[in-house]
Order: C-alpha cells, then sequence, then structure tokens
C-alpha cells in the first residue's frame, strides 16, 4: 500500500523525467535540423517525409539518451528534496532510507517496463523509419546516394556463396553495383555482378541490370551478359542491407529468428547483431541502477546545493554512456563477448550503486 509520501515521489519522478524528455527533444530537434536543413532544401524533401522523420527521430533519440534523462531527472527533484530539508524530516519520521527508497524502485520499474516494450516493438520501427530517411536523402546527394552511399555489404549466405552490394536503396528494395561469387572445395566456379539488382514482389525474384555471368573454365571463361535478367536467388532482401541498419530495425522476435539464421551461416558478423539483442535488456535494468546512485548522490544536502550534485551527476551518466558505447564497439569490432561487454557497465555501476547506497544509508 503507497502512503501519501510514496505517492509524493513518485509523482515527482515520473513528472520530473517526463519534462526532462520534453525539454531535451525539441533541443536535439533543433540541433539536428540546424545541422541538416541544407540538404533537405537541396533535396526538395517533402514535407510528410521529414515530418515522419522527426517522430522516428523523437523515438530513437529518447531511447539513446534515455539514461542520461533518467538520471539526471531524479537527481535533479531528489536534491530539491534535500535543500528543502524534505528528505530529513522524512527519515527523521523513523522511515529507514531503504523504505525511502521504495518509491524510486516503483517508478523505475515503470519506465522501465515502457523501455523494454519500446525497445521490442516500437523503437526497430522507429530505428528503420529514421535510417531510411537518412540513407535516401542525408548521405551523399539526396537521390545520388543511391549509386554513391558507401555502405560495403559483404556477407556469406550459405557454404558456398558470397554477395556483395556497394549501397541499399529501402523505398525502391534496389541494390547497387551487386556480385555474387559460386566457390566450390575452395575454387571460384562463377561470378555474376550487375550495376543494380531490385526485388520484383509479383514474381519474388530479383532482376539484375547489366547482368553478366562469368563461368570459369579449364580452358576459358564463359561469359554471358544481359541489359536484364529474372533470377530467383535464395538470399532474402535483408541480406542487402547494412549489418547494424537490419539489427536495429527488427523487433524482438525477428531478430531472435535472424541471429539464429546468420550463426548456421557462420557470420563474422554475429557479435554485432548480439550486442543488439542484449541492449534491449540491458539498458532497462540501468534504470534501476542509476536511480539508486542518483539517489545516494543527491539525497543528501551539499555545500554547493544543487549545482554540486548535478555536476556529480552529469560526470557519472556520461562515464556511464562512454563505458557503453565502448564495449559495445570492442564487442563488434573484436572477438571479446558481446554478453559481457553489453552488462559491463551495469555491472561496474551496479558496485558503485551497492557502495553509494552503504555509504547513504550511514
Amino acid at each position: 500500500m503507497l502512503t501519501i509520501i510514496d505517492k509524493y515521489i513518485l509523482k515527482r519522478y515520473l513528472a520530473t523525467f517526463s519534462v526532462m524528455l520534453l525539454l531535451f527533444i525539441p533541443i536535439g530537434i533543433v540541433i539536428d535540423v540546424s545541422e541538416k536543413v541544407n540538404k533537405m532544401l537541396e533535396n526538395k524533401i517533402p514535407f510528410l517525409d521529414i515530418a515522419i522523420y522527426y517522430y522516428n527521430f523523437t523515438i530513437y533519440f529518447a531511447n539513446s539518451l534515455f539514461p542520461i534523462f533518467l538520471f539526471l531527472s531524479v537527481i535533479w527533484f531528489t536534491s530539491k528534496l534535500a535543500n528543502n530539508t524534505e528528505i530529513i524530516a522524512i527519515l527523521s519520521s523513523g522511515i529507514s532510507f531503504t523504505r525511502f527508497l521504495r518509491p524510486y524502485i516503483i517508478g523505475a520499474s515503470i519506465v522501465s517496463v515502457f523501455v523494454l516494450l519500446m525497445g521490442f516493438y516500437i523503437v526497430p520501427a522507429a530505428s528503420e523509419g529514421f535510417n531510411n530517411f537518412r540513407y535516401t536523402y542525408l548521405k551523399g546527394n539526396g537521390k545520388e546516394l543511391m549509386h554513391g552511399e558507401n555502405t560495403n555489404v559483404y556477407r556469406q549466405i550459405n557454404d558456398n556463396d558470397f554477395i556483395f552490394v556497394n549501397s541499399f536503396q529501402e523505398e525502391s528494395k534496389t541494390a547497387f553495383n551487386f556480385s555474387l561469387e559460386h566457390f566450390e572445395k575452395d575454387k571460384l566456379k562463377y561470378k555474376i555482378t550487375a550495376s543494380r539488382i531490385k526485388w520484383d514482389p509479383k514474381k519474388k525474384t530479383y532482376i539484375l541490370y547489366d547482368y553478366t555471368k562469368r563461368t570459369v573454365g579449364e580452358l576459358g571463361d564463359v561469359i554471358e551478359k544481359n541489359p536484364e535478367k529474372n533470377i530467383p536467388f535464395k538470399f532474402e532482401l535483408e541480406d542487402l542491407t547494412p549489418v547494424v541498419y537490419i539489427a536495429e530495425t527488427l523487433s524482438l522476435g525477428k531478430l531472435y529468428k535472424f541471429i539464429e539464421k546468420e550463426r548456421k551461416r557462420g557470420s563474422g558478423n554475429i557479435n554485432t547483431y548480439l550486442v543488439v539483442l542484449y541492449k534491449k535488456y540491458s539498458v532497462p535494468v540501468s534504470a534501476f541502477i542509476l536511480t539508486i546512485i542518483a539517489v545516494a548522490v543527491s539525497a543528501m544536502k551539499r555545500r554547493g546545493g544543487m549545482g554540486t550534485n548535478l555536476a556529480i551527476g552529469i560526470a557519472i551518466a556520461f562515464t556511464f554512456v562512454f563505458f557503453d558505447k565502448i564495449f559495445g564497439t570492442l564487442a563488434e569490432k573484436s572477438t571479446f563477448s558481446p554478453l559481457l561487454a553489453v552488462w559491463f557497465p551495469n555491472i561496474a555501476f551496479g558496485i558503485l550503486a551497492v557502495y553509494l547506497l552503504r555509504n547513504a544509508k550511514r
């Protein structure tokens, strides 16, 4: 049963977090617009596309910086409670510091469930729209992106076949500078190239433009050319997209299936997919850890007041994000365990949270 004090703190927790999001998201949008407005005008992007992009940007931005927003919001309103001696009054009434934490933990639980569901279903769709817009309009020169964006996807699709594309255009389901190499017993048997390859949903085949097939022979190569050719390749359209791009845009169920398929293929990029998967679970847990750290840091009335608490909080928050980015990149680019890389910031800051909490109780 929640007491009046519990409801008061919980209300302040959720309200301050919401206000923090509402304050910083417009700032993020203004900064993004100032950076991209020239390309938007040059490429004559429709207003509706821009509006949808910033809807997706809001979700993507809020999800990425959620730990910082939460941490600073808790420090902000808890410091105000401490400066107004409200915390001293609460603890002097016989309530233990652990009991005082109860509404904070309830608030963290609500935020964690919300972020978890967002990460499973809403953020992937927003990430897809966000990345589609960037790859279509903002990287390179608008429509020239289709020929100039250097995504360089190189992927093994089975034991014998390897595909490569220079870029992928989501709206038209088209990839550019395509090649497929077929090996048997480590020897190249044939190579197919095309200036672009497009998925035909009606025929369930791929259309290859400027098609060329070179079959390697003992006495000489056989070359076949065709301006346009339909081929029912067995690989899927998502195999042509950039690695992180596709992983970020898949809902939880699809991401599990995708990882399993890539694992069977022996994909060298499996760590990248696992980092995306594990972060869906680790980010909500960080809500609890950062909440405890924030309360432990700001519950005590300091000589410098709220400014000192905020300075300490900002330093801790950005250190957390720094660790998260560094270890995530380390797992993607090396043989470092993705599970350990993703959870290391939570483990390290979890230990810090326990230490600070024990000192705060004293």
